[in-house]
């Protein structure tokens, strides 16, 4: 039997979390927070329930550090792609299923919306695969622990908006669905 949420709290979530671009470095979420948030990257909904994905939760500084300058030389850029951000939760994903793609990017989904409705802000960054594939990448990933033919789906950066602001969701377009 479903359980309904009192006034929708979770459509009202989906639908008012947006991605943030400030945050406020040295205001680093608790580890118990960001636990919540991984837990829920857990339970996102994986072809044939195999759960090819793997969440790695960065909180050391050093190793976020790493990460974005690797991520910025794949833009060919100087700046923190993540945007202050204290925290990285990379996504990988194993090849060798053939969801892989959709399973990690389901994971995404759910890491974003936990961590708003957790009051933590949030944004997808991309180019986790161009990171993870390179010679780098492999040797992180050596060091984590992490065997097998493993791409990057996205780094879900976390942390508190700088100005305690959300943005506000730009108009649907009029013809997004299409009843048939």
């Amino acid at each position: 039997m479903f359980v309904s949420m009192k006034k929708n709290e979770v459509l009202e979530c989906l639908k008012t979390r947006r991605s943030i671009r400030a945050f406020e470095p040295d205001k680093m979420p608790s580890k118990e927070l960001v636990a919540k948030v991984v837990e829920a990257g857990t339970f996102a909904p994986t072809g044939m329930g195999k759960q090819s994905p793997v969440i790695v939760a960065v909180m050391d500084k050093t190793v976020r550090n790493r990460l974005s300058k690797m991520n910025a030389d794949v833009l060919g850029s100087a700046s923190d792609p993540f945007y202050g951000a204290p925290v990285v939760l990379v996504v990988l994903a194993d090849r060798s299923r053939p969801t892989y793609l959709y399973d990690g990017s389901l994971v995404m989904g759910n890491l974003l919306n936990a961590a708003h409705a957790l009051g933590l802000g949030s944004c997808w960054i991309h180019r986790a695969k161009e990171v993870f594939d390179s010679e780098e990448g492999r040797d992180l990933l050596k060091q984590w622990g992490i065997e097998g033919d493993y791409e990057g789906i996205g780094h879900c950066v976390l942390g508190y908006s700088k100005d305690g602001k959300e943005p506000q969701a730009a108009p649907r377009k009029s013809d997004y669905v299409r009843y048939v």
